[in-house]
């Protein structure tokens, strides 16, 4: 997938849409799908879904802004795609945007959800944490903490986090951070009450290697091993945004870079401090 951004609708009416509940406690769902394309398996994955309102909010225009501000920030993550498409949901068509990405198991690969794996192999009284800490995986839990703390991700539960295994090389590894749709203004609300928002304000989170507070989270991450980013930029926002002047109103996408420009402030002074 090269272009990030396809604006002419496409007939995807072909996709099956599987419905995965939202867990992050607001109503509604989240329609997912995959279609084997030059040998490849795809995913697609709408906003979210109301089976009244039809599909809402702008989860998946977060992904692909999550995508470019890890790309700025050097983290290895998942990849998205954003298409303009004509889809059909129960037997109702929509006109909306939607993401997609690529499988990122490699071949021999299978996968299996952290809190699962961390229920079947942790020791007696270790904490997510400590049991990441114990696979060698502590690197990637704390650049995954401060990103959820940029992009103010309220749900890293346990299944958002997916360990990768490969039995005949015996090798195991975490995915490419992924999933990023419940972050910054995910819920559809007016532009009115986003333009009031504190982007600074400190939401309730899931997260299942940390507590719920992405800002108290930071906490967690030792004063050695703070993640070594690369800097974030006044033009990067051109980079970040470019082309969702199409997709999302302008105030809007220039909120969510307030959010971002202000909380890589807080981030580097926390960096600093310590």
């Amino acid at each position: 997938m090269i272009k990030k951004i396809i604006s002419d609708i496409q007939d995807m009416t072909y996709l099956d849409w599987t419905r995965i509940r939202n867990s992050s406690g607001t109503a509604g769902s989240f329609l997912k799908a995959y279609y084997e394309l030059n040998g490849k398996k795809i995913y697609y994955k709408l906003s979210n879904y109301d089976s009244y309102k039809g599909i809402v909010g702008c989860e998946c225009v977060n992904e692909l802004i999550a995508d470019r501000l890890l790309s700025v920030l050097g983290i290895e993550h998942l990849s998205y795609q954003l298409i303009h498409a004509k889809v059909k949901v129960f037997d109702r068509e929509y006109i909306t945007w939607l993401c997609a990405s690529e499988d990122f198991k490699k071949a021999g690969e299978s996968k299996i959800a952290l809190d699962i794996y961390y229920q079947l192999e942790r020791k007696e009284g270790e904490s997510p944490l400590e049991f990441c800490i114990r696979m060698g995986w502590e690197d990637y839990i704390y650049e995954m903490l401060a990103v959820d703390f940029l992009i103010l991700n309220r749900d890293r539960h346990g299944a958002n986090i997916e360990v990768l295994r490969d039995r005949r090389n015996k090798t195991i590894r975490l995915a490419p951070l992924f999933d990023h749709g419940l972050s910054f203004f995910f819920s559809s609300r007016s532009m009115e009450d986003i333009q009031k928002t504190d982007v600074m304000e400190d939401k309730p989170v899931q997260c299942f290697v940390g507590g719920n507070s992405a800002k108290d989270n930071l906490e967690l991450i030792p004063c050695d091993h703070m993640p070594k980013l690369r800097s974030l930029h006044p033009s990067d926002k051109l980079f970040i945004l470019e082309g969702l002047d199409k997709v999302l109103p302008k105030e809007y996408l220039n909120k969510i870079w307030e959010m971002i420009r202000r909380r890589w402030e807080y981030y580097e002074s926390f960096c600093n401090q310590r």
